[in-house]
């Protein structure tokens, strides 16, 4: 039997972790989700160091949802650790984010994001666009191999 394609969340604000998983659930995405409350709590889970020692790499996720604006390290160098190891390179990031920044997006692309989505401020806006996220990254998207 096919694992369901696992999704990292990676987002410290608790509202928007709380937003994320209603929408997720509101277009009936039952994958299961790993959430990081930040950037370094994200790279343990991805590179299994810290509370997460041991864990094989089929718990890798089909798609990481990174947020920028993270306590300890930033979103941009999640990503830049992610692109620099053989593990991650390929994995799809798509970066949700409320920042506004065009040197943001501008970095976020540079570093190797597959994809930037600025958080939409409605509930109902947030909730398509994270089934638009999902529909490509879970249903149509063929990652790449592992």
């Amino acid at each position: 039997m096919m694992e369901a394609k696992r999704i990292l969340l990676v987002e410290d604000n608790p509202d928007d972790e709380e937003l994320t998983l209603r929408a997720l659930r509101n277009n009936h995405m039952m994958n299961p989700v790993t959430v990081a409350h930040d950037g370094v709590e994200a790279l343990d889970y991805l590179f299994a160091t810290g509370p997460y020692a041991g864990l094989d790499e089929t718990r890798l996720p089909a798609v990481t949802l990174l947020d920028l604006k993270l306590p300890r390290v930033d979103g941009l160098e999640v990503l830049r650790r992610m692109r620099a190891d053989q593990r991650t390179r390929l994995l799809p990031v798509v970066i949700l984010t409320s920042s506004r920044e065009e040197q943001d997006l501008i970095d976020g692309y540079r570093l190797g994001a597959n994809s930037y989505i600025r958080k939409p401020v409605d509930f109902a806006q947030f909730v398509e666009a994270v089934r638009q996220v999902g529909l490509y990254w879970l249903v149509m998207n063929e990652g790449p191999p592992r």
